[in-house]
């Protein structure tokens, strides 16, 4: 019986092992210093390095100057658009309050509005069943217009033809 149970301390002893061995391993890797394990993660850039802090996730430009390495922080969009959203809420919030305030208009007019065309002429007048149309004459200064446009238009058309006459004779 003695040989069963030095194999049950074996046992036991091999589980405590693998057990401190596995707690240590936990420990090592929570007490590893920020420049290993990577707090930050550098990915090289034609002007330095571009560096991201994985804990804040902040993220720098690193160039070398004439003093040595320097980092500036890139602007961030992501904390302007919160900012830009919060400005836009406090504004919203306040619009709130002056339509609370102030009288409620619903959009709606008592009477309705009369329909009419701005463009459409007045329709023409309708004496008991006669129907009589208005139409302006054109005056004599449009009459003028009118016959002098012809006049070049035509005078034009006549030299057109005289000129394709004369190519024409000129070439056969």
């Amino acid at each position: 019986m003695r040989p069963a149970k030095s194999s049950t301390t074996s046992w036991c002893a091999a589980a405590i092992v693998a057990v401190t061995t596995a707690s240590g391993g936990l420990v090592a890797a929570q007490s590893a210093p920020d420049g290993e394990n990577g707090r930050y993660s550098m990915t090289p850039i034609p002007e330095g390095v571009l560096r991201l802090d994985t804990r804040t996730g902040t993220v720098s430009t690193c160039s070398r100057n004439g003093a040595g390495w320097a980092c500036y922080a890139v602007p961030d969009e992501r904390s302007a658009l919160d900012a830009e959203i919060g400005r836009l809420q406090a504004e919203v919030e306040t619009l709130k309050g002056q339509l609370a305030a102030g009288p409620t208009v619903s959009g709606k007019i008592d009477e309705a509005l009369p329909k009419s065309d701005s463009l459409k002429k007045g329709e023409p007048k309708v004496a008991e069943g006669d129907r009589k149309l208005e139409i302006p004459l054109p005056s004599d200064q449009d009459l003028d217009r009118a016959m002098s446009f012809l006049e070049k238009a035509w005078r034009r058309l006549i030299d057109m033809a005289n000129r394709v006459q004369k190519d024409v004779s000129g070439k056969i």
